[in-house]
């Protein structure tokens, strides 16, 4: 072969490492949008904006063989919703912060096993599309639940045996870190659909939870950064959806921990600024200190856009009931992404 053939060659090479990822949006492929929806809040999301519920939650129950559902009426009435979407997809959410069991759970083949049955159980009687595994976090007691140096191998046996009894149309996803930490997603890799990045929560004001890209405000991780450590650990492009916050995280001397996204304009004694490098926003005090950290419709736009550019599956937020009543963030999102 001449050089100039391979020089040819390399050169269209390195165009389908670009152009490769944008071809499900350029082919019309619709992107996957998942909206969290909790068991303790009214009221019901606009199908119509989104391409998947996870029902927030279940959880292991206190024998550790089976599933503790939460507010079984509400699952009901987010399940009707396919008569008018009938695309929806709707799974249960298992876990959540301080939602513990599982390690033991994990650990016990008969627990596991009886557990996985449950899943199968549950998806049944509810007519659900799968589930979602929300075991924040394996090998860590960070949110005040037992561990071992085993979940991670244990969460692996877990996915395994619920891929196994809820069989290859069902749908299996989970919730992970922004880092990226504690699952071995190579290991999963066959037996999982998508997994949800949970890029919020990374850092407290003074620092941003949300950032897209690097700033002097950008929290532990950013979301470009979240991305390229789930890709560096094994996800690939087409099983990643990358979560965004419908809420804000504040200073508590201040403003409370956590406030919905509809609440903020609320806070008329702050000044609402715009971070050019990490393409956020955040409300400052009188004496410039970053107070609340959030998104907004420009925020949105742009992690909508970053998304499309990367060619990932798509986004997920937490969660429905922080968006204000004229649905603006969803709306948003629906827009950038389709």
């Amino acid at each position: 072969m001449r050089r100039n053939e391979r020089n040819v060659l390399w050169i269209f090479g390195m165009l389908l490492l670009v152009v490769a990822p944008l071809l499900n949006y350029a082919q019309g492929k619709k992107p996957h949008i998942v909206a969290y929806v909790t068991s303790w809040t009214k009221p019901i999301p606009d199908p119509n904006l989104i391409s998947h519920i996870n029902y927030a939650f279940g959880h292991v129950n206190q024998t550790f063989d089976g599933i503790k559902l939460d507010n079984p009426e509400r699952l009901r009435e987010i399940v009707k919703l396919r008569k008018i979407n009938p695309d929806l997809k709707i799974l249960l959410s298992i876990g959540g912060w301080t939602s513990g069991r599982f390690s033991e759970m994990a650990a016990d083949e008969k627990y596991r096993m009886s557990f996985a049955k449950d899943c199968q159980r549950i998806v049944k009687e509810f007519n659900l599309d799968g589930i979602d595994i929300d075991w924040e976090y394996p090998t860590s007691n960070e949110a005040g639940i037992s561990s071992s140096a085993d979940d991670t191998d244990n969460f692996t046996l877990l996915m395994r045996d619920i891929r196994k009894e809820i069989g290859p149309k069902k749908l299996l996803t989970l919730a992970t870190i922004a880092d990226g930490k504690y699952i071995d997603f190579r290991a999963i890799d066959k037996y999982i659909d998508f997994v949800n990045v949970m890029m919020y929560d990374v850092s407290k004001p003074p620092l941003q939870h949300n950032s897209l890209y690097r700033s002097d405000l950008a929290g532990r991780i950013t979301f470009v950064e979240a991305l390229q450590a789930h890709l560096d650990a094994g996800v690939s492009k087409g099983k990643l959806v990358m979560g965004i916050p419908f809420y804000g995280r504040g200073d508590k001397k201040q403003v409370n921990d956590f406030v919905n996204f509809k609440d903020i304009p609320k806070l008329t004694q702050f000044t609402e600024k715009w971070d050019d490098k990490s393409k956020v926003p955040y409300l400052v005090d009188s004496t410039g200190t970053l107070v609340l950290t959030f998104e907004n419709e420009k925020s949105l736009k742009e992690k909508a856009a970053y998304i499309k550019s990367q060619g990932i599956l798509g986004a997920m937020y937490w969660e429905f009931y922080g968006d204000n009543d004229d649905l603006l963030l969803s709306k948003t999102l629906y827009e950038g992404l389709k």
